[in-house]
Protein backbone atom coordinates (compact mmCIF):
# COMPACT_ATOMS: atom_id res chain seq x y z
CA UNK A 1 0.00 0.00 0.00
CA UNK A 2 1.84 2.93 -0.88
CA UNK A 3 0.22 6.28 -0.14
CA UNK A 4 0.86 9.34 1.74
CA UNK A 5 -1.74 11.60 4.40
CA UNK A 6 -2.59 14.86 2.56
CA UNK A 7 -4.25 17.45 4.73
CA UNK A 8 -6.21 20.85 4.02
CA UNK A 9 -7.81 19.98 1.09
CA UNK A 10 -10.77 22.04 1.03
CA UNK A 11 -12.33 21.43 4.61
CA UNK A 12 -11.65 17.31 4.46
CA UNK A 13 -8.71 15.71 4.92
CA UNK A 14 -8.03 12.71 2.75
CA UNK A 15 -5.82 9.50 2.73
CA UNK A 16 -4.82 8.35 -0.49
CA UNK A 17 -2.98 5.02 -1.40
CA UNK A 18 -2.81 2.08 -4.07
CA UNK A 19 -3.32 -1.28 -2.62
CA UNK A 20 -1.95 -4.26 -5.47
CA UNK A 21 -2.93 -2.26 -8.53
CA UNK A 22 -6.00 -0.82 -7.28
CA UNK A 23 -6.37 2.96 -5.70
CA UNK A 24 -8.24 3.65 -3.37
CA UNK A 25 -9.23 7.81 -1.54
CA UNK A 26 -10.73 7.18 1.74
CA UNK A 27 -11.99 10.79 3.54
CA UNK A 28 -11.00 10.50 6.75
CA UNK A 29 -13.72 11.59 8.54
CA UNK A 30 -14.74 11.45 12.04
CA UNK A 31 -16.87 8.57 11.56
CA UNK A 32 -13.96 6.22 9.79
CA UNK A 33 -16.07 2.88 10.04
CA UNK A 34 -17.21 3.09 6.31
CA UNK A 35 -14.06 3.68 4.90
CA UNK A 36 -12.37 1.37 7.24
CA UNK A 37 -15.04 -1.05 5.45
CA UNK A 38 -14.27 0.21 2.42
CA UNK A 39 -10.98 -0.57 2.92
CA UNK A 40 -10.96 -3.90 4.25
CA UNK A 41 -12.97 -5.07 1.01
CA UNK A 42 -10.21 -3.50 -1.11
CA UNK A 43 -7.51 -5.88 0.82
CA UNK A 44 -9.77 -8.93 0.21
CA UNK A 45 -10.42 -8.57 -3.38
CA UNK A 46 -7.32 -7.50 -4.42
CA UNK A 47 -4.84 -9.85 -6.65
CA UNK A 48 -1.43 -11.22 -5.01
CA UNK A 49 1.30 -13.62 -6.00
CA UNK A 50 2.44 -16.14 -3.60
CA UNK A 51 0.65 -16.63 0.06
CA UNK A 52 0.73 -13.25 1.55
CA UNK A 53 0.83 -9.59 1.00
CA UNK A 54 2.59 -6.81 3.06
CA UNK A 55 1.85 -3.43 2.45
CA UNK A 56 2.43 0.06 4.21
CA UNK A 57 1.72 3.93 3.51
CA UNK A 58 4.72 5.84 3.17
CA UNK A 59 4.50 6.99 6.22
CA UNK A 60 3.69 3.65 7.87
CA UNK A 61 0.28 5.70 9.40
CA UNK A 62 -1.34 2.48 8.13
CA UNK A 63 -0.12 -1.57 7.79
CA UNK A 64 -1.69 -4.28 6.20
CA UNK A 65 -1.20 -7.98 5.52
CA UNK A 66 -3.26 -10.22 3.72
CA UNK A 67 -3.02 -14.24 3.73
CA UNK A 68 -4.14 -16.80 2.15
CA UNK A 69 -5.38 -19.62 4.33
CA UNK A 70 -6.29 -23.42 3.79
CA UNK A 71 -8.73 -25.39 5.80
CA UNK A 72 -5.51 -27.33 7.09
CA UNK A 73 -5.17 -23.93 9.06
CA UNK A 74 -2.60 -24.43 11.59
CA UNK A 75 -2.09 -20.62 13.58
CA UNK A 76 -0.20 -17.80 12.86
CA UNK A 77 1.97 -15.55 14.92
CA UNK A 78 2.58 -11.92 13.34
CA UNK A 79 4.92 -9.51 15.25
CA UNK A 80 6.32 -5.76 14.44
CA UNK A 81 9.13 -7.24 12.51
CA UNK A 82 6.50 -8.62 9.75
CA UNK A 83 6.27 -5.22 8.28
CA UNK A 84 9.31 -4.17 6.15
CA UNK A 85 10.05 -0.72 6.38
CA UNK A 86 8.57 -0.59 10.11
CA UNK A 87 10.32 2.88 12.16
CA UNK A 88 12.75 1.17 14.88
CA UNK A 89 11.24 3.93 17.25
CA UNK A 90 8.22 2.26 16.95
CA UNK A 91 6.62 0.09 20.38
CA UNK A 92 6.58 -3.39 19.47
CA UNK A 93 3.52 -5.32 19.37
CA UNK A 94 1.91 -8.72 18.61
CA UNK A 95 -1.13 -10.70 17.49
CA UNK A 96 -1.55 -15.17 17.87
CA UNK A 97 -4.23 -16.44 15.99
CA UNK A 98 -5.64 -19.61 16.92
CA UNK A 99 -6.31 -22.85 14.79
CA UNK A 100 -9.85 -22.71 15.21
CA UNK A 101 -10.00 -19.36 13.49
CA UNK A 102 -10.99 -21.15 10.49
CA UNK A 103 -13.13 -23.85 11.34
CA UNK A 104 -16.60 -22.17 11.24
CA UNK A 105 -16.35 -21.39 8.08
CA UNK A 106 -14.80 -24.86 6.53
CA UNK A 107 -17.60 -26.60 8.55
CA UNK A 108 -19.95 -24.59 5.98
CA UNK A 109 -17.88 -24.72 2.34
CA UNK A 110 -13.86 -26.14 2.63
CA UNK A 111 -12.46 -23.60 -0.04
CA UNK A 112 -9.52 -21.02 0.34
CA UNK A 113 -9.77 -18.20 2.82
CA UNK A 114 -8.43 -15.09 3.08
CA UNK A 115 -7.45 -13.49 6.41
CA UNK A 116 -6.26 -9.68 6.55
CA UNK A 117 -4.60 -7.58 9.33
CA UNK A 118 -5.02 -3.37 9.77
CA UNK A 119 -3.05 -2.16 11.53
CA UNK A 120 -3.65 1.78 12.46
CA UNK A 121 -1.36 3.89 14.27
CA UNK A 122 -3.26 6.28 14.60
CA UNK A 123 -6.88 7.09 16.69
CA UNK A 124 -7.71 9.40 13.84
CA UNK A 125 -10.46 6.87 12.93
CA UNK A 126 -11.33 5.59 16.12
CA UNK A 127 -13.12 8.77 17.80
CA UNK A 128 -14.78 7.42 20.98
CA UNK A 129 -16.97 9.79 23.69
CA UNK A 130 -15.41 7.92 26.75
CA UNK A 131 -12.47 10.44 26.80
CA UNK A 132 -9.52 7.55 27.00
CA UNK A 133 -6.10 7.28 25.19
CA UNK A 134 -5.40 4.11 23.27
CA UNK A 135 -1.76 2.82 24.57
CA UNK A 136 1.32 3.86 21.88
CA UNK A 137 -1.84 5.03 19.82
CA UNK A 138 -2.06 1.60 18.54
CA UNK A 139 -5.26 -0.13 16.86
CA UNK A 140 -4.79 -3.57 15.51
CA UNK A 141 -7.76 -5.25 13.83
CA UNK A 142 -8.10 -8.45 11.69
CA UNK A 143 -10.96 -10.01 9.85
CA UNK A 144 -11.58 -13.21 7.75
CA UNK A 145 -13.47 -13.02 4.16
CA UNK A 146 -16.19 -15.61 5.14
CA UNK A 147 -18.14 -13.11 7.53
CA UNK A 148 -18.01 -12.79 11.46
CA UNK A 149 -15.41 -14.86 13.97
CA UNK A 150 -16.87 -14.99 17.47
CA UNK A 151 -16.98 -17.32 20.10
CA UNK A 152 -13.35 -18.61 19.96
CA UNK A 153 -12.36 -21.18 22.67
CA UNK A 154 -9.23 -20.65 21.91
CA UNK A 155 -8.63 -16.65 21.85
CA UNK A 156 -6.97 -14.37 19.83
CA UNK A 157 -3.95 -12.93 22.06
CA UNK A 158 -2.84 -9.15 21.48
CA UNK A 159 0.74 -8.11 23.24
CA UNK A 160 1.41 -4.72 23.10
CA UNK A 161 4.75 -3.21 24.79
CA UNK A 162 5.38 0.30 26.05
CA UNK A 163 8.55 1.79 26.37
CA UNK A 164 7.94 2.99 29.89
CA UNK A 165 6.19 1.61 33.05
CA UNK A 166 2.49 1.76 32.76
CA UNK A 167 2.06 1.72 36.20
CA UNK A 168 -0.28 4.40 37.92
CA UNK A 169 -2.60 3.82 34.68
CA UNK A 170 -6.07 1.63 34.07
CA UNK A 171 -5.62 -0.42 31.24
CA UNK A 172 -8.57 -1.98 29.40
CA UNK A 173 -8.62 -4.95 26.49
CA UNK A 174 -11.20 -3.51 24.00
CA UNK A 175 -12.51 -3.81 20.38
CA UNK A 176 -14.19 -1.37 18.32
CA UNK A 177 -18.36 -1.35 18.30
CA UNK A 178 -19.51 0.07 15.29
CA UNK A 179 -22.87 2.50 15.98
CA UNK A 180 -26.27 1.59 14.53
CA UNK A 181 -27.18 4.76 13.23
CA UNK A 182 -25.06 8.07 12.77
CA UNK A 183 -25.98 9.39 16.29
CA UNK A 184 -23.78 6.50 17.91
CA UNK A 185 -20.55 6.72 15.97
CA UNK A 186 -19.12 3.59 17.38
CA UNK A 187 -17.22 3.37 20.96
CA UNK A 188 -14.84 0.66 22.97
CA UNK A 189 -16.12 -2.07 24.34
CA UNK A 190 -14.39 -4.44 26.08
CA UNK A 191 -17.08 -7.57 25.87
CA UNK A 192 -15.16 -10.74 25.16
CA UNK A 193 -11.62 -9.33 25.95
CA UNK A 194 -9.83 -10.08 29.13
CA UNK A 195 -6.78 -8.00 30.01
CA UNK A 196 -3.47 -9.20 31.38
CA UNK A 197 -0.22 -7.52 32.17
CA UNK A 198 2.64 -9.64 33.10
CA UNK A 199 5.26 -7.06 33.57
CA UNK A 200 4.90 -3.20 33.86
CA UNK A 201 5.93 -2.40 30.44
CA UNK A 202 3.32 -5.02 28.59
CA UNK A 203 -0.27 -5.71 27.93
CA UNK A 204 -1.93 -9.13 26.40
CA UNK A 205 -5.52 -8.66 25.41
CA UNK A 206 -6.82 -12.67 25.00
CA UNK A 207 -10.06 -11.52 22.90
CA UNK A 208 -13.33 -14.22 21.59
CA UNK A 209 -13.27 -12.68 18.25
CA UNK A 210 -11.92 -11.02 14.90
CA UNK A 211 -12.35 -7.23 15.30
CA UNK A 212 -10.27 -3.83 15.56
CA UNK A 213 -8.67 -3.90 19.48
CA UNK A 214 -6.71 -1.20 20.73
CA UNK A 215 -5.59 -1.14 24.68
CA UNK A 216 -7.45 2.01 26.58
CA UNK A 217 -5.52 3.34 29.24
CA UNK A 218 -6.74 6.30 32.10
CA UNK A 219 -5.16 8.16 34.85
CA UNK A 220 -7.23 6.66 37.55
CA UNK A 221 -7.27 5.24 41.65
CA UNK A 222 -5.85 1.59 41.81
CA UNK A 223 -8.65 -0.97 40.40
CA UNK A 224 -10.53 -2.82 42.97
CA UNK A 225 -9.16 -5.99 44.60
CA UNK A 226 -10.62 -9.16 42.77
CA UNK A 227 -11.12 -10.31 45.50
CA UNK A 228 -13.54 -8.35 47.27
CA UNK A 229 -16.14 -8.36 44.13
CA UNK A 230 -17.86 -11.31 45.28
CA UNK A 231 -18.79 -10.04 48.31
CA UNK A 232 -19.71 -6.31 47.03
CA UNK A 233 -22.37 -8.20 44.94
CA UNK A 234 -23.58 -9.96 47.61
CA UNK A 235 -24.30 -6.88 49.94
CA UNK A 236 -25.60 -5.36 46.93
CA UNK A 237 -27.90 -8.24 45.67
CA UNK A 238 -29.24 -8.59 49.24
CA UNK A 239 -29.23 -4.80 50.47
CA UNK A 240 -31.25 -3.24 47.08
CA UNK A 241 -33.59 -6.24 47.47
CA UNK A 242 -34.64 -5.49 51.20
CA UNK A 243 -34.49 -1.48 49.87
CA UNK A 244 -36.75 -2.54 46.77
CA UNK A 245 -39.54 -4.56 49.14
CA UNK A 246 -39.33 -2.13 51.78
CA UNK A 247 -40.01 0.54 49.61
CA UNK A 248 -42.90 -1.08 48.24
CA UNK A 249 -44.45 -1.72 50.80
CA UNK A 250 -43.95 1.61 52.03
CA UNK A 251 -45.88 3.02 49.23
CA UNK A 252 -48.31 0.64 49.27
CA UNK A 253 -49.18 1.54 53.49
CA UNK A 254 -49.23 5.13 52.49
CA UNK A 255 -52.42 4.67 49.60
CA UNK A 256 -53.71 3.04 52.13
CA UNK A 257 -53.91 5.45 54.90
CA UNK A 258 -52.76 8.28 53.05
CA UNK A 259 -54.59 11.94 53.37
CA UNK A 260 -54.77 14.14 50.48
CA UNK A 261 -53.95 17.45 52.48
CA UNK A 262 -50.53 16.16 54.19
CA UNK A 263 -48.24 17.06 51.71
CA UNK A 264 -44.93 15.86 54.03
CA UNK A 265 -46.03 12.36 53.00
CA UNK A 266 -47.26 13.06 49.75
CA UNK A 267 -43.21 14.47 49.63
CA UNK A 268 -41.68 11.35 51.62
CA UNK A 269 -43.62 9.21 48.90
CA UNK A 270 -42.23 10.68 45.96
CA UNK A 271 -38.56 9.72 47.60
CA UNK A 272 -39.92 6.52 48.06
CA UNK A 273 -40.89 6.00 44.61
CA UNK A 274 -37.63 7.23 42.87
CA UNK A 275 -35.71 4.91 45.65
CA UNK A 276 -37.43 1.42 44.18
CA UNK A 277 -37.07 2.76 41.03
CA UNK A 278 -33.30 3.48 41.60
CA UNK A 279 -32.86 -0.14 43.19
CA UNK A 280 -34.79 -1.98 40.74
CA UNK A 281 -32.91 -0.40 38.06
CA UNK A 282 -29.58 -1.00 39.21
CA UNK A 283 -30.50 -4.55 39.70
CA UNK A 284 -31.05 -4.65 36.72
CA UNK A 285 -28.33 -3.21 35.29
CA UNK A 286 -25.53 -5.56 36.96
CA UNK A 287 -27.53 -8.45 35.67
CA UNK A 288 -28.11 -8.06 32.25
CA UNK A 289 -24.40 -6.21 31.53
CA UNK A 290 -24.04 -9.60 29.10
CA UNK A 291 -22.00 -10.00 25.88
CA UNK A 292 -25.39 -11.43 24.93
CA UNK A 293 -27.29 -8.51 25.83
CA UNK A 294 -28.08 -5.96 22.75
CA UNK A 295 -26.18 -3.12 22.66
CA UNK A 296 -29.31 -1.03 22.59
CA UNK A 297 -30.93 -1.99 25.44
CA UNK A 298 -27.79 -1.47 27.92
CA UNK A 299 -28.07 1.96 26.30
CA UNK A 300 -31.50 2.39 27.53
CA UNK A 301 -31.07 0.64 30.86
CA UNK A 302 -28.47 2.58 31.72
CA UNK A 303 -30.49 6.08 30.83
CA UNK A 304 -33.09 4.80 32.80
CA UNK A 305 -30.46 4.19 36.40
CA UNK A 306 -29.02 7.70 35.92
CA UNK A 307 -32.48 8.94 35.43
CA UNK A 308 -33.39 7.12 38.70
CA UNK A 309 -30.22 8.44 40.13
CA UNK A 310 -30.86 11.74 39.25
CA UNK A 311 -34.62 11.73 40.32
CA UNK A 312 -33.64 10.10 44.15
CA UNK A 313 -30.58 12.86 44.65
CA UNK A 314 -33.39 15.41 43.38
CA UNK A 315 -36.13 14.13 45.96
CA UNK A 316 -33.57 14.34 48.29
CA UNK A 317 -33.45 17.82 47.52
CA UNK A 318 -36.74 18.33 48.08
CA UNK A 319 -37.04 16.75 51.29
CA UNK A 320 -33.78 19.53 52.38
CA UNK A 321 -36.39 22.21 50.91
CA UNK A 322 -39.28 21.42 52.85
CA UNK A 323 -37.43 20.86 55.91
CA UNK A 324 -36.29 24.29 55.49
CA UNK A 325 -39.73 25.67 54.91
CA UNK A 326 -40.74 23.74 57.78
CA UNK A 327 -38.20 24.87 60.79
CA UNK A 328 -36.11 27.80 59.74
CA UNK A 329 -39.21 29.52 57.98
CA UNK A 330 -41.46 28.86 61.15
CA UNK A 331 -44.69 26.64 59.49
CA UNK A 332 -45.22 30.52 57.87
CA UNK A 333 -45.12 29.89 54.26
CA UNK A 334 -47.95 28.96 51.53
CA UNK A 335 -47.00 27.79 47.87
CA UNK A 336 -50.19 27.06 45.73
CA UNK A 337 -49.89 23.73 44.81
CA UNK A 338 -46.65 23.09 46.62
CA UNK A 339 -46.51 19.00 45.75
CA UNK A 340 -47.60 19.15 42.40
CA UNK A 341 -44.61 22.06 41.27
CA UNK A 342 -42.19 19.45 43.63
CA UNK A 343 -42.90 16.99 41.38
CA UNK A 344 -42.59 18.82 37.53
CA UNK A 345 -39.18 19.63 39.73
CA UNK A 346 -38.72 15.87 41.25
CA UNK A 347 -39.55 13.86 38.09
CA UNK A 348 -39.25 16.68 35.58
CA UNK A 349 -35.70 18.03 36.05
CA UNK A 350 -34.13 14.51 35.60
CA UNK A 351 -36.02 13.71 32.38
CA UNK A 352 -35.36 16.77 30.52
CA UNK A 353 -31.43 16.21 31.15
CA UNK A 354 -31.02 12.36 30.45
CA UNK A 355 -33.38 12.96 27.16
CA UNK A 356 -31.31 16.04 26.06
CA UNK A 357 -28.10 13.99 26.42
CA UNK A 358 -30.03 10.57 24.20
CA UNK A 359 -30.60 12.98 22.16
CA UNK A 360 -27.59 14.37 21.64
CA UNK A 361 -24.98 11.44 21.89
CA UNK A 362 -26.71 8.47 23.03
CA UNK A 363 -23.39 6.55 23.24
CA UNK A 364 -23.04 8.24 26.25
CA UNK A 365 -24.88 5.25 27.54
CA UNK A 366 -23.80 1.76 27.28
CA UNK A 367 -21.36 -0.89 28.88
CA UNK A 368 -19.42 0.96 31.71
CA UNK A 369 -16.48 -1.59 32.58
CA UNK A 370 -15.42 -1.23 36.23
CA UNK A 371 -11.58 -2.48 36.47
CA UNK A 372 -10.34 -5.29 39.33
CA UNK A 373 -7.09 -6.31 40.03
CA UNK A 374 -5.88 -9.28 41.24
CA UNK A 375 -2.06 -10.73 41.99
CA UNK A 376 -0.26 -14.42 41.11
CA UNK A 377 3.11 -15.11 41.81
CA UNK A 378 4.89 -11.99 40.31
CA UNK A 379 2.59 -11.17 37.47
CA UNK A 380 -0.13 -8.55 38.09
CA UNK A 381 -3.44 -9.20 35.94
CA UNK A 382 -6.25 -7.09 35.59
CA UNK A 383 -9.33 -8.10 35.08
CA UNK A 384 -12.82 -5.82 34.07
CA UNK A 385 -16.44 -6.10 35.81
CA UNK A 386 -19.12 -4.78 33.56
CA UNK A 387 -22.68 -2.32 34.88
CA UNK A 388 -24.94 -0.63 32.14
CA UNK A 389 -23.95 2.93 33.37
CA UNK A 390 -22.72 6.43 31.88
CA UNK A 391 -19.54 6.08 30.04
CA UNK A 392 -18.50 9.42 29.45
CA UNK A 393 -16.52 10.74 32.40
CA UNK A 394 -17.67 14.50 31.63
CA UNK A 395 -20.79 13.36 32.23
CA UNK A 396 -20.17 11.60 35.12
CA UNK A 397 -18.42 13.86 36.74
CA UNK A 398 -21.17 16.32 36.58
CA UNK A 399 -24.49 14.96 36.20
CA UNK A 400 -23.48 12.43 38.64
CA UNK A 401 -21.08 13.28 41.31
CA UNK A 402 -21.68 17.24 40.83
CA UNK A 403 -25.25 16.69 41.09
CA UNK A 404 -24.71 14.16 44.01
CA UNK A 405 -21.95 16.66 45.72
CA UNK A 406 -24.21 19.68 45.07
CA UNK A 407 -27.49 17.61 46.48
CA UNK A 408 -25.71 16.48 49.53
CA UNK A 409 -23.92 19.85 50.37
CA UNK A 410 -27.31 21.50 50.26
CA UNK A 411 -28.97 19.50 52.22
CA UNK A 412 -26.33 19.71 55.20
CA UNK A 413 -25.97 23.23 55.06
CA UNK A 414 -30.30 22.76 55.56
CA UNK A 415 -29.67 20.08 58.14
CA UNK A 416 -26.84 22.59 60.01
CA UNK A 417 -29.51 25.21 59.77
CA UNK A 418 -32.25 23.44 61.50
CA UNK A 419 -29.99 22.57 64.61
CA UNK A 420 -29.01 25.63 64.99
CA UNK A 421 -32.66 26.72 65.16
CA UNK A 422 -33.31 24.24 67.76
CA UNK A 423 -30.32 25.16 69.63
CA UNK A 424 -31.20 28.45 70.14
CA UNK A 425 -35.17 27.14 70.88
CA UNK A 426 -33.58 25.14 73.62
CA UNK A 427 -31.37 27.94 74.79
CA UNK A 428 -34.72 29.67 75.52
CA UNK A 429 -35.62 27.30 78.02
CA UNK A 430 -34.47 25.78 81.14
CA UNK A 431 -35.98 22.58 80.36
CA UNK A 432 -36.65 20.43 77.37
CA UNK A 433 -40.10 20.93 76.34
CA UNK A 434 -41.71 17.48 74.41
CA UNK A 435 -41.67 19.19 71.36
CA UNK A 436 -38.16 20.72 71.29
CA UNK A 437 -36.91 16.75 72.31
CA UNK A 438 -39.22 15.48 69.55
CA UNK A 439 -38.00 18.03 66.76
CA UNK A 440 -34.25 16.60 67.81
CA UNK A 441 -35.46 12.81 67.07
CA UNK A 442 -37.18 14.49 64.35
CA UNK A 443 -33.88 16.06 63.05
CA UNK A 444 -31.42 12.37 63.45
CA UNK A 445 -33.92 10.70 61.26
CA UNK A 446 -33.33 13.19 58.70
CA UNK A 447 -30.08 13.42 58.55
CA UNK A 448 -30.98 9.87 57.08
CA UNK A 449 -34.10 10.75 54.95
CA UNK A 450 -32.01 13.80 53.30
CA UNK A 451 -29.46 11.19 51.70
CA UNK A 452 -26.23 12.36 53.76
CA UNK A 453 -25.17 8.21 53.47
CA UNK A 454 -24.10 9.45 49.63
CA UNK A 455 -21.63 11.63 50.90
CA UNK A 456 -19.43 8.50 51.52
CA UNK A 457 -19.00 7.92 48.14
CA UNK A 458 -16.92 11.34 47.94
CA UNK A 459 -13.77 9.12 50.20
CA UNK A 460 -12.41 6.66 47.69
CA UNK A 461 -9.38 7.11 47.75
CA UNK A 462 -5.96 5.72 48.77
CA UNK A 463 -6.38 4.09 52.94
CA UNK A 464 -10.03 4.79 52.77
CA UNK A 465 -10.91 2.43 49.29
CA UNK A 466 -11.58 -0.91 50.97
CA UNK A 467 -13.37 0.66 54.16
CA UNK A 468 -15.53 2.99 51.75
CA UNK A 469 -16.62 0.43 48.99
CA UNK A 470 -18.04 -1.23 52.14
CA UNK A 471 -19.52 0.85 53.92
CA UNK A 472 -21.16 2.90 51.00
CA UNK A 473 -22.28 -0.14 49.54
CA UNK A 474 -23.72 -1.77 52.83
CA UNK A 475 -25.28 2.36 53.85
CA UNK A 476 -26.95 3.07 50.66
CA UNK A 477 -28.34 -0.43 49.09
CA UNK A 478 -30.42 -0.58 52.28
CA UNK A 479 -31.16 3.06 51.97
CA UNK A 480 -34.66 2.05 51.33
CA UNK A 481 -35.36 0.14 54.41
CA UNK A 482 -34.02 3.33 56.21
CA UNK A 483 -36.81 5.34 54.44
CA UNK A 484 -39.10 2.54 55.45
CA UNK A 485 -38.12 2.82 59.26
CA UNK A 486 -38.58 6.72 59.32
CA UNK A 487 -41.87 5.64 57.41
CA UNK A 488 -43.02 3.66 60.59
CA UNK A 489 -41.75 5.86 63.35
CA UNK A 490 -43.40 8.98 61.71
CA UNK A 491 -46.58 7.12 61.28
CA UNK A 492 -46.00 5.86 65.07
CA UNK A 493 -45.09 9.14 66.05
CA UNK A 494 -48.93 10.34 64.98
CA UNK A 495 -50.37 7.64 65.96
CA UNK A 496 -49.51 8.50 69.88
CA UNK A 497 -49.97 12.20 69.31
CA UNK A 498 -54.26 11.25 68.34
CA UNK A 499 -54.63 9.16 71.16
CA UNK A 500 -52.84 11.57 73.68
CA UNK A 501 -55.28 14.50 72.51
CA UNK A 502 -58.27 11.69 72.82
CA UNK A 503 -57.04 11.74 75.85
CA UNK A 504 -56.47 14.95 76.74
CA UNK A 505 -60.16 15.87 75.05
CA UNK A 506 -61.92 13.10 77.21
CA UNK A 507 -60.38 13.99 80.62
CA UNK A 508 -61.44 17.66 79.89
CA UNK A 509 -65.04 16.59 79.22
CA UNK A 510 -65.17 14.69 82.18
CA UNK A 511 -63.99 17.73 84.62
CA UNK A 512 -66.44 19.70 83.07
Amino acid sequence: MEGALYRNEGDVDFLLGRVGSQIWRIPAHRDGSRYIRQLEETLLNVTFEGCNLTEQSSQAIIQSLAFKLNCDFAGLSLNSATFRQAPQARAPHSMQFPAELTQKACEVTPRKLRLICVYFYTSFFFQDVSGSSLLNNYVLGARLDHGHVDNLKEPINISIWHNRSLEGYRLICAFWEEGTSEKQRGSWSPRGCHTEQPSPTQVICHCNHLSYFAVLMQLSRDPIPEELLPPLRYISLVGCSISVTASLFTILLHFRSRKKSDSIAQIHVNLHASALLLNSTFLLSTLLAKPSVSASACTALAAVLHYALLSCFTWMAMEGFNLYLLFVRVYNVYIHRYVLKLCAVGWGVPAVLVLFILAVQSSVYGLHTIPLSSSWGNSTASKNTSICWVKNPSVHHILVMGYSGLTSLFNLVVLAWVLLTLHRLRAREEVLNPRARSDVVTVLGLTVLLGTTWVTGFFSFSVFLVPQLFLFTILNSIYGFFLFLWFCSQRYHREMQVTTEMETFSSSQMMQ
